[in-house]
C-alpha cells in the first residue's frame, strides 16, 4: 500500500465524526457522536483475504456507528477511497456490499471518495440482469476534483481541509514547487487560524504535509522552517512530522559532532584524514539511530499508528520499528 493510501486510512480515523457531518448535513440528529466508532479493518480484511497475507491494496473502511433515530441501534459505514480509473469499481462496491450485510445484517451505506484527476471516471452503480434476474446497486460518490475551493475554505468542517489538501495534490501536477509552496503554506496558515482542536489541527497538518509533496527536497526544509516560524509562540505546537524531521536533524548534527570528535582521537594515531571520515561515519550512525529510536518510540506510545505507518514517518524499517516495540515490553 502506497504512503498516500495510509494517511488516508489514518485521517479518516482521527476526523470521522467531522467526515460524518461533511456527508450529511442532519448527522447529529442521526448519529449518537458520543458513544464513539468502532473501526472494523480487521474484519473488513477477513471478509476479503488476500493471497499471503500481503496488506490490502485497497484503502477501505469499514466503521460501526450508533443512531438516534429509528429502530436500529447502530449501522454500518463503507468507504473507499479510490485514485485511479478501474473497470472494476462498481463490482467491487457491490461485492463489498453483500459480503458485509451478509455477515452483520444490519443498514449499510456506501461511499465512495474519488481522488483521482479523470473527470469521466465515477462509477456510482453496479447493474447485472441475466436471463430475467436483475439487480441495480447504487452507492454514494464524492469526485474531489469537482469540488470548489471557495466552498472549501468557508467551510467550519475541518474534513474540508483534507479535501483541500488533496486538491493541492492534483493541482500540483501543473505547477512548479515554488507556486506549490505558496499554496501550500497558505493551507498550511488557515488551519493553523481555525478553532480546531490541537489534535484534529496537528493530524491535518500531518497530512498536509506528507501527502501533498515537492519534487525538490529542499523545499520540504524550507517548508517546514516556514512552518516553524509560523507557529512559534502558538498553542498548536508539537505537529508530528516537523518534530520526526527535527529529530532527524538533530541526529545528523549530534553525529556530525561525535563523528568529529572521534576522528580527530583516531587522527592522531592514524592519520587526521582518514580518522575523521572514519569516526564521523560511525557517529552519524549513531547518533541518527539514537534519535530515530526516540521516534518510533514516542510514535509506538501514542498507540495510534501501525507498524507501517510508523515506518513510514520516522522513515526506518518495520524491521526496526518491532525490534524497538519489543523492547518497550
Amino acid at each position: 500500500m502506497k504512503r498516500d493510501d495510509t494517511l488516508w486510512k489514518g485521517i479518516l480515523e482521527n476526523v470521522f465524526d467531522d467526515f460524518l457531518r461533511f456527508f450529511f448535513p442532519d448527522a447529529d440528529k442521526l448519529f449518537d457522536m458520543e458513544k464513539g466508532f468502532e473501526f472494523l479493518d480487521k474484519e473488513l480484511e477477513q471478509l476479503f483475504p488476500t493471497e499471503n497475507g500481503e496488506s490490502p491494496k485497497f484503502v477501505d473502511k469499514l466503521v460501526k456507528v450508533y443512531t438516534k433515530t429509528g429502530k436500529e441501534q447502530c449501522i454500518l459505514v463503507h468507504i473507499e477511497v479510490q485514485g485511479y480509473d478501474d473497470k472494476g469499481f462498481a463490482k467491487r462496491m457491490f461485492t463489498y456490499f453483500y459480503r458485509i450485510l451478509d455477515k452483520y445484517g444490519i443498514p449499510i451505506t456506501a461511499i465512495a471518495i474519488f481522488t483521482d484527476a479523470n473527470l469521466n471516471f465515477r462509477p456510482n452503480v453496479y447493474e447485472y440482469e441475466y436471463l430475467g434476474t436483475k439487480n441495480s446497486f447504487h452507492f454514494n460518490t464524492y469526485k474531489i476534483i469537482d469540488q470548489r475551493e471557495e466552498l472549501l475554505t468557508n467551510s467550519d468542517n475541518p474534513f474540508a481541509i483534507v479535501v483541500l489538501t488533496v486538491l493541492l495534490a492534483l493541482k500540483k501536477k501543473k505547477m512548479d514547487d515554488a507556486g506549490l509552496f505558496e499554496l501550500k503554506y497558505s493551507l498550511a496558515k488557515e488551519l493553523l487560524q481555525r478553532q480546531f482542536s490541537k489534535n484534529k489541527i496537528n493530524n491535518l497538518m500531518v497530512f498536509l504535509q506528507l501527502y501533498v509533496k515537492f519534487a525538490d527536497p529542499e523545499y520540504n526544509h524550507k517548508f517546514e522552517q516556514a512552518l516553524e516560524v509560523l507557529t512559534e509562540n502558538k498553542t498548536t505546537m508539537g505537529i508530528q512530522e516537523m518534530v520526526l524531521e527535527r529529530a532527524k536533524k538533530e541526529g545528523l548534527k549530534r553525529g556530525m559532532e561525535e563523528g568529529l570528535e572521534k576522528g580527530m582521537e583516531q587522527g592522531m594515531e592514524q592519520g587526521m584524514e582518514r580518522g575523521i571520515k572514519k569516526g564521523l561515519e560511525k557517529g552519524l550512525e549513531e547518533g541518527l539511530e539514537k534519535k530515530g529510536y526516540e521516534v518510533v518510540k514516542n510514535l509506538l506510545e501514542s498507540n495510534r499508528f501501525t507498524i507501517e505507518e510508523v515506518a513510514n514517518f520516522a522513515n526506518v524499517t518495520e524491521e526496526f520499528v518491532l525490534k524497538v516495540k519489543s523492547g518497550l515490553k
